[in-house]
């Protein structure tokens, strides 16, 4: 089967190619910058596009399998000022108008499309369970998912099968957001974030891409899907769990002003939190391989 990745240079976009390749996939990455590109697994095609149009691609769509759409600027990468809420927003919009493009052209039409999205779609919702029934946050967050996973709504009118995954926060050592969640603790000053209530959705990278790839195999599922663990933990939970694994104090806190200062607006990511749970893919029969935090970071720490 052949699969198109869009931000497949990411870090969800690498460890799904490595797996997919793995087991014989067929598997084309798109990026700006193919001739820049270096370390995918042996076998994945890095392919140029401009993140606006289908030119210089749409052909690879026919007959492909799956498309799966990871491309947008990175949220957690800066201060949201005013121009990068706008190149988030529109990063997205562009590159979901891009694949849908290149799906109307097509005449053999891929079987399903893959759309990223994220927890934060919920907006800060304090200790309620939220599940993929409850309806989309007012904060800048809630905009930019409902805005991203509208993108590519447009597939299921050509009668495409479109899945939509809204992650937690994806456990890796190879980037994201752990790298600097675990610095605190390695420089023995770890602890608790403001008030160390807040939840916390979180999804091991093994378990986000093999949430992807239940998806992507199974026909029935369309909609959107919470990808996370079926265990979110407190901030103070975090704290206590990374003390623990890699030795070091736990009881540190970091006020929320401090926070603030440093992060201004995007301090709500860390400060304001979601208490998802995957509860269609659950009913779907998909099982966890790292549903508790003390496992996923033995697991990726060693």
């Amino acid at each position: 089967m052949r699969t198109i990745i869009t931000g497949g240079t990411g870090l969800i976009g690498r460890a799904l190619a490595d797996s997919l390749v793995a087991d014989k996939h067929e598997v084309i990455v798109l990026t700006r910058r193919p001739e820049q590109v270096t370390g995918l697994p042996k076998g994945v095609q890095a392919v140029g596009w401009d993140g606006l149009t289908a030119d210089g691609w749409a052909e690879l769509v026919e007959g492909a399998g799956a498309i799966v759409n990871l491309a947008g600027e990175n949220i957690g990468a800066g201060r949201w000022t005013s121009e990068r809420k706008r190149r988030i927003v529109q990063s997205r919009a562009d590159a979901g108008r891009a694949v849908v493009q290149a799906v109307q052209t097509a005449r053999h039409k891929p079987s399903v499309v893959i759309q990223a999205s994220g927890i934060g779609f919920y907006g800060p919702r304090g200790d309620e369970e939220i599940t993929e029934r409850d309806g989309v946050g007012s904060d800048f967050q809630g905009r930019v998912c409902i805005d991203w996973e509208g993108s590519t709504a447009p597939v299921e009118d050509m009668r495409v099968r479109r899945a939509v995954i809204r992650s937690g926060v994806v456990l890796s050592t190879r980037g994201g957001a752990l790298q600097r969640m675990l610095l605190p603790f390695k420089l023995f000053a770890g602890g608790p974030l403001g008030g160390g209530r807040q939840w916390l959705s979180w999804v091991h990278i093994a378990d986000e891409v093999r949430g992807i790839r239940f998806l992507i195999d199974h026909p029935e599922a369309s909609g959107p899907f919470n990808l996370c663990s079926p265990n979110p933990i407190t901030n103070s939970q975090f704290a206590r769990a990374a003390g623990s694994v890699l030795k070091r104090p736990s009881f540190i806190p970091t006020p929320a002003w401090a926070v603030r200062l440093v992060f201004g607006e995007m301090a709500s990511i860390v400060l304001q939190g979601q208490r998802g749970v995957p509860r269609r893919l659950l009913e779907m029969g998909f099982t966890f391989r790292f549903a508790d935090l003390g496992y996923a970071l033995r697991d990726l720490l060693g």
